[in-house]
């Protein structure tokens, strides 16, 4: 119902949520119910459902006898979905190169304008959630022109399960010296122009310049084992 208060686990899940995107939760570390009760000042059972949804989010892992953990990064997965999502995301991109009309154009210029305006890293230091609710909603309009529905839900399906790994390309792979704003006009200028072989390659670029950073994550703490 509208106006609705939001219960304590999902405040409780709203914030464990938002500390993984925002790296503050790192890969594979433990979720102790009694610590997070105390933090969130809560009963274990509100913070072992908030845990709950999570896992059936695949944010947080749930096994028997051993409690809850941040998710790892999975570098075979990571490889798979970046595959995927460019062998995906570029073919529903021509398509919208190609059938798109200027409404289209419109809407893509009229959200680029509106994630440009919006500050990544907020004044503390933290990355902007509304920047990445406003960057989803550019990259979804660039394929929404594409004229097929179950294209376009195939990549977005792609697009959704990548989510984890885009919020932590900055706070866990690095990469801070990254023109991401560079990126999406250079993106937005080719898709104008109907450019689609070179869209499509700056597609591919952005797609795994973000995978590329977590992979060196990955490949470090391969090297580098925990204890």
């Amino acid at each position: 119902m509208a106006g609705e208060k939001p219960t304590r686990a999902a405040i409780v899940y709203a914030k464990v949520r938002e500390d993984i995107f925002q790296g503050d939760l790192q890969p594979g570390q433990r979720l102790r119910l009694v610590e997070l009760a105390q933090r969130f000042d809560v009963s274990q059972s509100v913070v072992r459902e908030a845990l709950t949804r999570l896992s059936e989010q695949g944010l947080v892992l749930a096994a028997p006898q051993q409690g809850f953990s941040v998710v790892t990064v999975s570098l075979g997965d990571l490889n798979e979905l970046t595959e995927a999502r460019i062998e995906i995301e570029t073919m529903v991109l021509r398509r919208a190169i190609e059938r798109g009309g200027v409404e289209w154009e419109a809407a893509a210029v009229a959200a680029h304008h509106h994630m440009v305006g919006t500050p990544v890293v907020l004044p503390g230091g933290e990355m902007n959630s509304e920047w990445f609710t406003l960057h989803e909603q550019f990259h979804q309009s660039l394929l929404e022109g594409c004229g097929n529905d179950r294209l376009l839900g195939s990549a977005v399906s792609l697009r959704d399960a990548a989510t984890l790994y885009r919020r932590w390309s900055r706070p866990v792979g690095r990469d801070f010296d990254r023109d991401v704003a560079g990126e999406h006009q250079a993106l937005l200028d080719a898709i104008l122009s109907r450019d689609a072989d070179r869209a499509a390659e700056l597609l591919t670029q952005h797609i795994d310049r973000t995978s590329a950073a977590l992979r060196s994550v990955i490949k470090d703490a391969t090297s580098h084992p925990a204890g």
